[in-house]
């Protein structure tokens, strides 16, 4: 069993090692974009107004150009993750596969779990068709023809089928949200933090988030407070980890940490996942505890957010800054604090 989990772990730290690269362009060109742009209303506005000179509109075209860039960069993430994960399993024949699994996971709302499952279901779907018995004229083809189409039909099918469940659950996690708004304020801050860090923009941080941006249209923008102050803790404490213990950490994931903060500066919470996907069991409960923590302070100070967006960046449309920029420092805190010791604390056995 113990040889079977370091297996797969080897796996996904392959896929890790080939889309942190997209991960890191992506976010830094859209932190760009996202920097200088005017703040709207909805958050940052990349729309040409009337009346704006000549500058101004050379400005945002450029800007509108860098974050398009940026975005088509960090489109590719789940499919290169899911790609190089059934990669590292099955070799070249499983890249068509792990290619349109992680794909179908971005495109359905399946997210990053979706995408690692579509990657090692896709590498055991080629291993296991490579080990069917075949006439030997058909043994030429099987790499490059038979089993990309087979593994593609059958991980193509799975992720098609995951799609609408998980439509249903964020319906229903949003409805059950907005039956919690009587309840106590630290509990929903807990409960919205917990959701917005657990997949990294998949689809139960989309459902916390759309709950959130929901609630400005009724004039509610405490939720959003809570939101936006949970969203950009996990990539912000996980760089912190790598800043401030540099020895339990590789680096390719120290310069993943300076990518990750810049992230989370923006409200990014996606620059989290190269360190989640390399050791989802030690990560996600550790960024979850430091986004319950950020999102709970929020609630309790009463911190309210004009616009759909979270992160440092928003904060001129922010109620309560002080207190929301307390909310965020503590979040980052615990969740690096935790990490760290996580990663000693498992280091120190396997020295054993």
């Amino acid at each position: 069993m113990k040889e079977f989990v370091q297996k797969h772990k080897q796996y996904l730290l392959s896929g890790v090692s080939f889309a942190i690269p997209f991960i890191a362009c992506g976010g830094i060109l859209i932190a760009l974009a996202i920097g200088f742009a005017p703040m709207g209303a909805s958050g940052p506005d990349f729309t040409i107004h009337e009346g704006y000179n000549q500058l101004q509109t050379i400005k945002i075209t450029v800007l509108k150009h860098i974050l398009n860039i940026g975005s088509a960069s960090f489109a590719l993430m789940l499919p290169v993750l899911a790609g190089y994960i059934s990669y590292a399993m099955a070799g070249k024949p499983g890249l068509v596969a792990g290619f349109i699994g992680g794909y179908l996971a971005k495109e359905s709302g399946a997210g990053f779990l979706g995408a690692l499952l579509a990657g090692i279901l896709a590498g055991h779907v080629v291993n296991w068709i490579k080990k069917l018995p075949v006439h030997k004229l058909l043994k030429p083809i099987m790499p490059i023809l038979i089993i990309p189409i087979l593994s593609s039909l059958v991980i193509g099918t799975v992720m098609l089928f995951v799609g609408s469940p998980i439509a249903g659950m964020m319906e229903g996690m949003q409805k059950w949200l907005e039956g919690m708004q009587g309840s106590s304020a630290i509990l929903l801050g807990l409960i919205l933090g917990a959701m917005i860090a657990f997949d990294m923009g998949g689809p139960v941080n989309k459902a916390a988030f759309f709950f959130g941006a929901s609630m400005l249209e009724q004039g509610n923008y405490h939720i959003m407070g809570a939101v936006a102050a949970a969203i950009c803790t996990p990539p912000l404490g996980m760089g912190l980890a790598t800043f401030i213990q540099k020895k339990l950490w590789t680096q390719e994931q120290r310069e993943s940490g300076i990518a990750s903060f810049s992230m989370g500066m923006i409200g990014i919470t996606e620059g989290a996942i190269p360190f989640a996907a390399a050791e989802p069991l030690r990560v996600i409960p550790c960024i979850m505890l430091g986004s319950m923590t950020a999102s709970a302070i929020a609630m309790v100070y009463n911190v309210g957010n004009h616009a759909p967006h979270g992160g440092p960046i928003v904060l001129l449309v922010i109620d309560n800054r002080i207190s929301y920029i307390f909310a965020i420092a503590v979040g980052t805190v615990v969740t690096a604090l935790s990490i760290n010791l996580v990663k000693s604390l498992s280091q120190s056995k396997e020295s054993l």
